[in-house]
């Protein structure tokens, strides 16, 4: 089976920093951290939706209600897709102003998990949050640093995370019932494979791992079971910061990256796509909650 190692740039946008792309009703979405954006790219007119939240924004994800859910500096909302009016869920780290949501991901359940970024890069001073379809908002994993990628098994049953200073990839017994995270072990450990920091990540249908690498210009699939390298793509920039199958039939991978600050990169900031990776990816879950349980903002 032919793989496709080669990218090709997508939309119009320049972002500072583009993060947590998502495939959803045939459509790309992602956000723009730094220019405080959340964006929308439709293939098939190139047309892109973008609008701006007013604050540091980490990631936006879909709700089965049609609504959306992002996190940001001021912490968790509910976005109205019709008026475009945001409704706080949660602020569970108003103390601490040095934090913002960053990273997130929807459970097989439909659980939301989002964490947070120590942005003074203060040693366990993040947490990753799980918010139930209730809208209760509790620390699923705590004292981490800067939480990155979350993602599941096609069965659901593991889940694997990155908490990015570590530069590794812990593998948890997820139980569905409750929502926890159980047994944390190393699946891997990406120092020895690359010199730069694991970011956003994947899942494919055969259950392995992409992982975008950021400082690293590239994402990398690994074995889920011994964490072996088994593809690597290279990008024309050097922030990677995220990935996510999409397309038709979820073969391709759409691959998020930033501007670095002290290098001039022609293409940095841009959406890529890698048309057939030779393998699919798994469907986006939407959060299960019911916006009408949240309050104003």
């Amino acid at each position: 089976m032919k793989k496709s190692t080669v990218p090709e740039h997508v939309g119009s946008r320049v972002s500072a920093w583009g993060e947590g792309p998502v495939w959803w009703r045939d459509c790309l979405h992602y956000v723009d951290i730094k220019g405080g954006a959340l964006i929308s790219w439709n293939p098939q007119t190139d047309a892109e939706e973008v609008f701006e939240v007013g604050q540091e924004v980490g990631f936006l994800l879909p709700c089965g209600s049609g609504a959306w859910v992002w996190g940001g500096e001021k912490g968790l909302y509910l976005l109205d897709s019709q008026t475009r009016a945001s409704t706080l869920i949660a602020s569970p780290e108003a103390d601490k102003p040095n934090n913002r949501f960053n990273d997130a991901g929807v459970s097989p359940d439909g659980r939301l998990f989002a964490g947070t970024i120590a942005m003074d890069k203060t040693t366990g001073a993040a947490n990753l949050y799980r918010v139930d379809q209730n809208l209760r908002c509790e620390v699923a994993y705590p004292q981490v640093t800067n939480s990155n990628g979350i993602a599941w098994s096609p069965d659901g049953r593991v889940c694997y995370y990155i908490d990015t200073p570590t530069r590794k990839v812990l593998r948890f017994q997820y139980r569905g019932t409750t929502g926890a995270l159980e047994d944390p072990q190393v699946l891997l450990d990406t120092d020895p494979v690359i010199d730069a920091s694991p970011d956003g990540m994947c899942v494919d249908a055969e259950g392995h791992l992409w992982i975008a690498f950021c400082h690293g210009g590239c994402v990398i699939r690994f074995d889920h079971v011994s964490g072996r390298e088994l593809q690597r793509i290279e990008f024309p920039c050097v922030e990677t910061t995220s990935c996510c199958f999409g397309g038709p039939d979820l073969r391709d991978l759409y691959v998020t990256t930033g501007i670095h600050a002290n290098k001039t990169e022609a293409q940095a900031g841009k959406v890529f796509v890698v048309k057939d990776v030779g393998v699919g990816g798994l469907p986006q879950v939407p959060f299960g909650a019911d916006p009408s349980s949240a309050i104003e903002a």
